[in-house]
């Protein structure tokens, strides 16, 4: 087995596998629906009504509103490639194909963003609709839509919504896909036209998963009831920019930081990973135990757009200059990391004009989301772009002092603004809720859910801070709930002919703030756009801040000549990973206090760095080696201390010897890789995870710890039992990068107390050093594989332990369990880990399954961009039983990637089904 070999051959059958398996599944499903909808309907449910929503993708179709024939090709993956001659052909037929292979999921999505998933799903969803119609992404996109975007942004989204429609016209439900078929047995759900707004409010679900450093802000308010300042300083050290390089290092960022040392006024000071709070944080530090508590439930509870609800979102992306290719020109990869879904999250496709024109101006090809118009990650006949979350902080929560109908604000009272909402149930009663909102436009969180009405009745505050009363209420600023035109960047990059453009459109890109990558024949470049807010001196946004003082709101939001961008640097490359933006010393801006750690960014730089010594040259394949490389970093600092352990138990030291002379590589076949993550996750429960509050500990996991009060740990000797409170993905120790950082620095303390660990059950000792603790480690970790695996370590795998599941993100889910098996694929066996390059996440507290995953894999070449590559996580269809519905995944899977076909000729030459959509 080679390598980088990522799937075992038996969880990824062939082609007559495929088929057979398909059938099966489609005999269970006619079941299926017969048991739901009774013997009639399962008499009238058969394998060819299943069938009758694919799509047709050869002869022709009269669409209204077309200008002229437009040709839709596809090739023996199912992905579109659409040739027309106007903007609004192309963008109409979009929306049709779109809608062929993906409805029932764009539906779900608005759904999602509107805060009306209980007119589709029931009472179930009522506490997610009342929080999402708190923050309004709807009505934000509907002013975005009036107000803020072109006159041609408009006529592209009204084509898009006019080829969805056209697709609906005269279908029912079942006509549409499966999905509805099995919801039709339990209400009367219709499928709606779809609207511009629709598509707008999609970038809004998309900045929420992608907010920054929400999660860490109530997570460290969380951890003050069971850990004092400095502990939770342990917990998140600094950013090690000495050994993790940033994204920006020469130039471009200088001009900045000259002119605003020339008197000019600064925003705060950068942000260094691992800020606990500065002035505020005697007003907030240990603010929202049980508050924030909820607050996280809640948050947790909202569908995932893309991410795993913004914890542990990180991609890769790097380009490498022509002077370092075998072509002679640049090189452009790129893989977003978010939770696997079924479908994938990326739609793939080409819009093509056939001849490029003022009447029409788009030839690009690339990922889009089912839903939106244009293409987010791709290339066109000029450039190349990708991106990667830059965790840049846009988010705020406040605590807010409420006075009858107001709010205190500098000694005043003010009033909220408010409306009604209802919210309509399937098969149930309607409810009707009130949404408050801050005089600037902040929701105010605590109205929706009953833990947080009593926020701030344990927050610790300062002298100065007004009377709690019965508490804090806790609002919400956020870049995404102001109108913005990320929509016209999404159409001005697809479009862009050089940097210039490039920059120009990026410019517009206001949520999420992401790392962009560039490149041309010749150039190479990075910027950072989006709308990021400034601070008042000493504010760094890294804990919720008093709300009743304006000098904690926010004072502006910088220029697009005050953001950091590279273009040519002279070492050849930029690498973006969701590292630190740029060094601490050399910018007077706070972008975050929570960059990622930059494990995965320095091994990028790394393999980059070793490739083109000596004048070495990179070439497509070796950028698609780079994206699989399993490598663990916290292996090649933990393993040579581990092998010194001495340990009286055999079977613990056949164990141990698996680690003798293993290269860190996490290769699914790996027995090595597979107990060196059982003895990490081993370590990180014994030194910190049973050491963190309930909020953040795994749900179910029990615990007798010191009794606290609204102080803090009680000091006498009481015990009480404490159950874990969070979801297993979301828990902490999570096992990423941060941890490797917290590990690191703790390595030179042997006798922190943080080494400390109380004897197990049975004879399992316990820790008073670092040694000891990884010596307990260490035989904890051998007993829990055995009880996972077997005895037997010649049968152990990592592969076995790191299984990907593709779930149907609604009634795959939550629906009953037969249509979840008949809706759901899996499992795969994956190599690759946490923050490695090759990111197949897991959380370490909760278990070693794949939580998050390189979403999709791009490799652009520029000198001939017919031999780009690229991949899917799934297929290009929605259709559960759609060749194309998970016909990308086995070969994802094993790291491979398809032919990226962009030129007509070589487009034809792949082409197996075409359909002509005729006016």
């Amino acid at each position: 087995m080679p390598p980088n070999t990522t799937a075992s051959t038996g969880d990824t059958p062939g082609k007559s596998g495929r088929k057979k398996g398909r059938k099966a599944r489609l005999i269970v499903l006619v079941l299926v629906l017969a048991i739901i909808g009774g013997v009639a309907y399962g008499a009238y449910w058969s394998i060819s009504t299943v069938r009758a929503s694919f799509p047709q993708t050869t002869g022709s179709i009269t669409l209204q509103g077309l200008s002229g024939p437009v040709d839709v090709k596809r090739d023996g993956y199912g992905i579109p490639q659409i040739y027309a001659s106007s903007d609004e052909d192309l963008f109409m037929a979009q929306g049709y194909v779109q809608a062929q292979d993906r409805f029932y999921e764009m539906d779900v999505r608005r759904h999602m963003t509107s805060g009306r998933l209980s007119e589709m799903f029931g009472k179930g969803q009522v506490g997610n609709d009342e929080f999402l119609r708190t923050l309004g992404w709807d009505k934000i996109a509907k002013q975005e839509y009036d107000s803020k975007l072109s006159a041609a942004t408009k006529k592209y989204l009204q084509a898009y919504a006019k080829g969805v429609n056209a697709y609906l016209e005269g279908k029912d439900g079942k006509d549409i896909s499966l999905e509805y078929a099995a919801l039709g047995f339990t209400n009367d759900y219709k499928p709606e036209q779809w609207t511009p707004v629709d598509s707008v409010s999609w970038l809004k679900a998309m900045a929420w998963d992608l907010r920054g450093n929400m999660q860490d802000e109530i997570d460290r308010a969380l951890m003050t009831s069971r850990l004092g300042p400095q502990q939770i300083a342990d917990l998140y050290p600094e950013y090690p920019y000495g050994r993790h390089k940033a994204i920006v290092r020469t130039g471009q960022y200088d001009a900045v930081t000259k002119t605003f040392g020339q008197g000019g006024a600064t925003s705060g000071t950068q942000g260094t990973t691992g800020a606990t709070g500065t002035s505020n944080s005697s007003t907030a530090g240990s603010a929202l135990t049980s508050q924030l508590a909820g607050l996280y439930k809640v948050l947790d509870d909202v569908p995932a757009a893309v991410g795993v609800n913004g914890q542990g979102i990180g991609s890769n992306s790097w380009v490498v200059a022509g002077s370092h290719t075998i072509t002679g020109h640049p090189l452009l990869a790129n893989d977003p990391h978010l939770s696997p879904s079924l479908p994938s999250v990326w739609y793939q496709m080409g819009l093509h004009c056939r001849t490029v024109s003022a009447k029409c101006q788009y030839d690009v090809t690339g990922y889009t989301f089912a839903g939106m118009p244009g293409v987010i990650i791709g290339h066109n006949a000029d450039i190349a772009w990708g991106m990667t979350n830059s965790g840049v902080d846009v988010t705020d929560l406040y605590l807010e002092k409420l006075s009858g109908d107001g709010y205190l604000y500098d000694g005043k009272v003010k009033p909220f603004t408010s409306r009604e909402e209802t919210i309509k149930v399937a098969g149930g009663e309607s409810k009707k809720i009130v949404v408050r909102r801050t005089a600037d436009g902040m929701p105010l969180l605590s109205d929706r859910d009953d833990e947080l009405v009593k926020v701030g009745r344990r927050a610790t505050v300062d002298t100065a801070a007004p009377d709690r009363g019965d508490g804090y209420a806790i609002a919400l600023k956020w870049t995404a709930l102001q109108p913005g035109t990320t929509m016209d960047a999404v159409f001005a990059i697809d479009r862009a002919g050089d940097w210039n453009d490039f920059r120009a459109a990026a410019a517009l890109f206001d949520v999420p703030s992401q790392n962009l990558i560039y490149a041309d024949k010749d150039n190479i470049g990075y910027t950072l756009p989006g709308k990021i807010p400034t601070r008042a001196q000493g504010d760094d946004g890294s804990i919720p801040a008093p709300g009743w003082d304006s000098k904690y709101r926010w004072t502006g939001y910088l220029k697009q000549d005050e953001l950091p961008y590279e273009y040519n640097p002279s070492r050849g490359y930029i690498v973006t990973a969701n590292q630190a933006v740029v060094d601490k010393d050399k910018y007077p801006y706070t972008l975050t206090t929570d960059w990622g750690y930059g494990a995965r960014s320095q091994r990028i730089t790394d393999l980059i760095e070793s490739k083109i010594k000596g004048d070495g040259k990179i070439s497509t394949d070796d950028m698609r080696q780079m994206q699989l490389d399993n490598s663990s970093e916290i292996a090649k600092l933990l393993v040579p201390k581990l092998l010194k352990i001495n340990l009286g138990d055999k079977d613990v030291r056949d164990a141990q010897k698996l680690l003798e002379g293993w290269d860190y590589t996490q290769d699914a076949d790996s027995a090595a890789a597979a107990y060196f993550n059982a003895v990490w996750r081993n370590i990180l429960k014994l030194a910190f995870g049973n050491k963190m509050p309930k909020e953040l500990r795994v749900k179910g996991q029990c615990l007798w710890v010191d009794k606290i009060d609204n102080t803090g740990p009680v000091d006498d000797d009481a015990k009480v039992r404490e159950c874990g409170e969070r979801d297993a993905d979301q828990a902490q120790p999570d096992g990423g990068d941060r941890w490797f950082e917290v590990v690191r620095k703790l390595m030179d303390k042997p006798d922190s107390d943080w080494w400390k660990a109380p004897a197990g059950v049975g004879d399992r000792p316990k820790a008073d050093n670092r040694d000891e603790l990884f010596k307990r480690a260490l035989i904890d970790a051998r007993w829990e594989l055995t009880a996972k695996l077997g005895k037997d370590i010649d049968t152990w795998s990592w592969g076995r332990l790191h299984r990907l599941f593709l779930k149907n993100q609604t009634l795959g889910t939550e629906g009953p369990g037969a249509l979840q098996y008949v809706l759901n694929r899996g499992p795969w066996r994956l190599s690759g880990g946490e923050a490695a390059v090759n990111a197949s996440g897991w959380n370490a507290a909760g278990g070693y399954g794949v939580v998050w995953v390189p979403s999709m894999r791009m490799v652009v070449n520029l000198a001939d961009l017919d031999k780009s590559k690229w991949i899917n996580l799934t297929g290009a269809s929605g259709h559960a039983y759609s060749a194309h519905y998970t016909d990308q995944t086995g070969k994802w899977a094993k790291g491979e990637l398809l032919p990226w076909s962009f030129s007509s000729k070589a487009v034809d030459a792949g082409t197996s089904d075409t359909l002509v959509l005729k006016p």
